[in-house]
């Protein structure tokens, strides 16, 4: 019999690649151990997500900025919010920044995807993630064809580079997948970074996604090798030697770390709202299923 692929998201490889023992305890532990509170950051960048999607599904007469900055503001929700003052002054910045980034859109142009989901199958996995928004434009080469650009909204306080765009693993997997969904040429990834009104855009070139892939199938094998064992039976100890915690300072913004003590003892954890403050914000979080 064919070896069963492995079925994961960019999301879900990463988390394995980062800390072993959070993905323990996000997808394999029944029941799964209760997490930390609701990020504020989180909701921030979850209703603006929303608003988008909503906006690109509206009927091109109703697509306009002030429209999209109303539904933001009467869908805004308060989780993870220090209290209803600072949830308040950020749903206005939220919509500041919905407002600005749509001000020039064309209400006319239609995207080949909204909330897509995109896979494709290498020997080993089935990979598979959601996109923001995937457009169809005119191919740059002059052959009056066209081709695919897969657009991720960001709304973390880092500024984005060509750099940010070109390494991240979730991009290029989904550039493999909407090739293989679509059947369209695509090369092209961009972060549309809310916050500055900035894209920071990137194509991709044979090599590079080739080895996107190639890092993609290597976490995947090591992770199903994991989960092969879990799944036969560990005692505590080999379950904690086989999925060991990563401490560093980004561990303050785990959902677990109030069960880690590994995790504590490397950094203090966040308040629910740290990420919307001055310092260091949390990690570029990618979105998909």
């Amino acid at each position: 019999m064919p070896a069963r692929l492995f079925v994961a998201t960019p999301t879900k490889l990463l988390n394995f690649a980062d800390c072993k023992r959070k993905y323990r305890y996000t997808y394999l532990e029944t029941p799964r151990p209760p997490k930390g509170p609701a990020w504020a950051h989180n909701t921030v960048g979850a209703t603006v997500h929303e608003t988008l999607a909503d906006f690109w599904r509206w009927p091109s007469g109703r697509r306009t900025a002030v429209e999209a900055v109303n539904r933001l503001r009467s869908s805004w929700r308060h989780e993870g919010f220090r209290d209803e003052d600072q949830s308040a002054r950020w749903r206005e910045r939220a919509a500041d920044m919905v407002g600005l980034y749509l001000k020039d859109i064309d209400p006319y142009f239609e995207p080949r995807g909204v909330e897509r989901t995109v896979s494709f199958t290498t020997a080993r996995a089935s990979l598979r993630g959601r996109v923001d928004r995937i457009d169809e434009r005119p191919a740059r080469d002059g052959s009056g064809g066209t081709e695919l650009a897969i657009v991720d909204y960001k709304t973390g306080r880092r500024p984005l580079t060509p750099t940010d765009a070109r390494s991240s693993l979730a991009m290029a997997l989904y550039v493999l997948g909407a090739r293989r969904v679509l059947r369209r040429a695509c090369t092209r990834v961009e972060l549309h970074h809310l916050p500055t009104n900035t894209i920071a855009a990137a194509d991709h070139d044979d090599e590079s996604l080739a080895r996107h892939q190639r890092r993609a199938e290597s976490i995947a094998d090591d992770a199903a090798a994991a989960e092969a064992r879990w799944h036969a039976g560990l005692t505590p100890a080999e379950a904690d030697e086989l999925f060991p915690p990563e401490p560093s300072a980004l561990c303050g913004w785990c959902d677990f770390a109030r069960i880690c003590p590994q995790g504590r003892r490397a950094a203090p954890t966040k308040e629910p709202w740290a990420g919307l403050d001055e310092g260091d914000g949390p990690p570029l979080i990618t979105d998909d299923l």
